[in-house]
């Protein structure tokens, strides 16, 4: 079941037993306290994991400016870039040395694919996301609404399982990565 960002903030609202909101605007302390903390603990629990439903791959335009030293070409990142994994060329979304620096990046290549961690919308979050920002949501908005710092605690720990239990499920839906280069099984070959 697909939840909107309200929902989600909601849901957290009630796991530590405040109010839900219908809206970000609603002028309650509930709803001023979910519109603050929502955006960047979304992005924050995102970026934290190669999760798959926000990994994505991009073939990134080179920019006209050249990097000041080190690399010789710069590249514009995606609108919704939160976090590079890898670079590649010629197919591959890896293999290429990059730094990301000034919101670009820079490298040597004259072609970047880019593997990326992107926002994608709350409606496309997996169940088992849903569960884990919920968590870390109801975390964050415990000291702010009842200034619990005991319960708070309690609610980081549980965020961490459920977290935990998110990145097990997420990782259950992609083939494990071979080692492709190594020297030490290329020696016993």
């Amino acid at each position: 079941m697909a939840l909107s960002a309200i929902a989600l903030c909601s849901r957290a609202l009630l796991k530590i037993g405040a109010a839900t909101i219908a809206s970000f605007d609603e002028g309650s302390a509930e709803a001023e306290v979910a519109a603050n903390l929502f955006p960047p603990m979304r992005d924050a629990l995102i970026s934290s994991h190669p999760w798959n439903f926000a990994t994505g791959q991009a073939t990134l335009p080179r920019l006209a400016a050249e990097p000041v030293a080190d690399y010789a070409y710069a590249y514009q990142l995606p609108a919704d870039f939160l976090r590079a994994l890898s670079a590649g060329n010629g197919g591959r979304g890896f293999g290429v040395p990059y730094r990301i620096a000034e919101s670009r990046l820079h490298t040597d290549a004259d072609e970047v694919v880019l593997t990326y961690i992107f926002r994608p919308d709350e409606l496309a979050f997996p169940p088992f996301f849903d569960q884990a920002l919920i968590a870390r949501l109801a975390a964050e908005f415990c000291i702010p609404l009842t200034e619990s710092s005991a319960r708070t605690e309690l609610l980081y720990r549980l965020a961490e399982e459920d977290f935990r239990r998110a990145k097990l499920a997420d990782g259950q839906q992609d083939t494990p990565l071979a080692i492709t280069d190594f020297p030490l099984v290329a020696v016993r070959s």
